[in-house]
C-alpha cells in the first residue's frame, strides 16, 4: 500500500517506536490516478483506492485486482455502486476506468452480500459525495467500525457503525487526522491457534477478545483455557486434551473464514473428528492436499465441507502454500510434524503476518525464512 500511495505521489513517511509504527500521509495534489497491474495483481486491497480517487478528484484507473486465488470475488458490488452514484464506468484492457462529471451524488444502494471491501469502498466514496448515501446489507467487520471512526474524526458524518444499515452525508471536505488503528483480529487468532496446536501457552499483548468471540468459543470447547485481561489475551493450552469441534465460517460476527485453515490444521492433531463448513469462498479448500502429504485424514465434500479426522502425529513434507491463510495454516502444521517441513510459495505471507518468523522464534520456535537464491 505504501508503494501504491508513491505511485499516486502520497508525501509519506514511516516512523518506527517501540514496538509501533506511524505512517504519516500527505496528499497535496496526486500527479497519478493510475493503480497499475504490478501493485493491485500483488494485493486485492489495492482496490482501496477506488472510491476515495473517483470522489475526490473525478477519475482513477484501477488495474482489475488479483490477491489470494481463493475463488471468485468480482467486483460488480463496487462498481454498480458507484454507477448508482453518477460514475460513468468502463473497463477497458484489463482496468476499470471510472469517471465523475462533477461530485458523485448520494444513494440508497442495497448490497446483495455483505462485502466488507465494497462497504469501505463506498463510505469513503460516500463522504465527499452530494448528498445522503444509505447502504443497507453492509458488513460490521470491526475493521469498518475503525474506518467510520477515523472519517468521522476527519470530518465525515457517519451514522449505524456496528450495524448492517449505514447513512453517509455528504459533506464539503475532510481534514487531517491522527488515528490509531485497531488490533488485526485475524493474526491474533492465528498466534491463539498457534499456542493450541503446540499445546502452548501465549499472552496476545493488545488482542481484543470482543472481536474474536466465535474463534475463542470453539478453543474454549476444545479444550483450551482461556483468560481475558484488560488488554491482552492468555491461550493456555498446556496439558490440554484436544478435542475437535465443527467450524462453520460466516460473515461478522460469525466464525471468520480467514481463520478456517489454521483452526483445520488444529484440528488435524485433535481427537476425534470435526466437520468445517465454508461459507463465504467457494475455492477454500486449497490447503487440504497439503495438509494430508504431511499425514492428516481430511476428507472433503464438495467445495463447502470437509470432515477432518485427527491423528496422533503428523509428519514433515515439503508443502505449498496457495494463499495468505493456507501459509499460516501449513507452518502451524511444520511446528507439530515430526521432522523439517518447507514451505514454499510464503510471499503471501507477509500481507497479514508482520515479522512472523522473529515472533516465532522469540517464543520458542525453531524456523527460519530461506530465501530463492540459498
Amino acid at each position: 500500500m505504501l508503494q501504491l500511495g508513491t505511485q499516486i505521489d502520497a508525501k509519506q513517511e514511516l516512523l518506527n517506536g517501540h514496538n509501533t509504527q506511524t505512517i504519516t500521509y500527505h496528499t497535496p495534489q496526486p500527479t497519478s490516478f493510475i493503480a497499475p497491474y504490478d501493485y493491485v495483481r500483488k494485493m486485492r486491497a489495492s482496490y482501496y483506492v477506488l472510491g476515495p480517487l473517483l470522489t475526490k478528484y473525478g477519475h482513477v484507473e484501477l488495474s482489475l485486482p488479483g490477491g489470494c486465488a481463493i475463488g471468485a470475488r468480482p467486483m460488480d458490488i463496487h462498481l454498480t455502486s458507484l454507477e448508482q452514484m453518477g460514475a460513468q464506468i468502463e473497463i477497458k484492457n484489463g482496468y476499470v476506468i471510472a469517471n465523475s462529471n462533477g461530485r458523485l451524488h448520494g444513494a440508497h444502494i442495497a448490497f446483495h452480500a455483505a462485502s466488507v471491501g465494497a462497504t469501505c469502498n463506498i463510505l469513503m466514496a460516500a463522504v465527499l459525495a452530494d448528498g445522503t448515501t444509505v447502504i443497507e446489507n453492509a458488513a460490521k467487520e470491526p475493521e469498518i467500525a475503525d474506518l467510520i471512526d477515523m472519517l468521522n474524526k476527519m470530518g465525515a458524518h457517519i451514522e449505524g457503525a456496528n450495524t448492517s444499515t449505514l447513512t453517509i452525508y455528504g459533506v464539503e471536505k475532510l481534514h487531517g487526522v491522527t488515528h490509531q488503528i485497531i488490533n488485526d483480529r485475524i493474526e491474533a487468532g492465528s498466534y491463539a491457534i498457534a499456542a493450541a496446536i503446540t499445546k502452548g501457552r501465549l499472552e496476545l499483548i493488545n488482542a481484543d477478545a470482543e472481536h474474536l468471540k466465535s474463534p475463542l468459543d470453539i478453543l474454549r470447547k476444545m479444550g483450551v483455557k482461556i483468560d481475558i485481561t484488560p488488554n491482552s489475551i492468555i491461550v493456555d493450552a498446556q496439558n490440554t486434551i484436544l478435542h475437535g469441534e465443527d467450524v462453520y465460517t460466516d460473515y461478522y460476527p460469525g466464525f471468520p473464514t480467514d481463520l478456517q485453515a489454521q483452526f483445520m490444521a488444529l484440528m488435524c492433531v485433535s481427537e476425534g473428528a470435526a466437520l468445517i463448513t465454508e461459507n463465504i469462498w467457494e475455492n477454500r479448500f486449497m490447503h487440504v492436499p497439503e495438509l494430508m502429504r504431511m499425514g492428516a485424514n481430511i476428507n472433503v465434500h464438495g467445495h463447502a465441507s470437509a470432515i477432518v479426522r485427527g491423528v496422533e502425529k503428523l509428519s514433515a513434507a515439503p508443502v505449498m502454500s496457495t494463499d495468505l491463510r493456507a501459509s499460516f495454516s501449513l507452518i502451524l502444521a511444520g511446528l507439530v510434524a515430526e521432522g523439517e517441513t518447507i514451505v514454499n510459495r510464503v510471499y503471501h505471507l507477509d500481507r497479514g503476518y508482520e515479522t512472523l518468523e522473529e515472533k516465532f522464534k522469540a517464543v520458542g520456535a525453531d524456523i527460519e525464512r530461506i530465501k530463492e537464491n540459498d
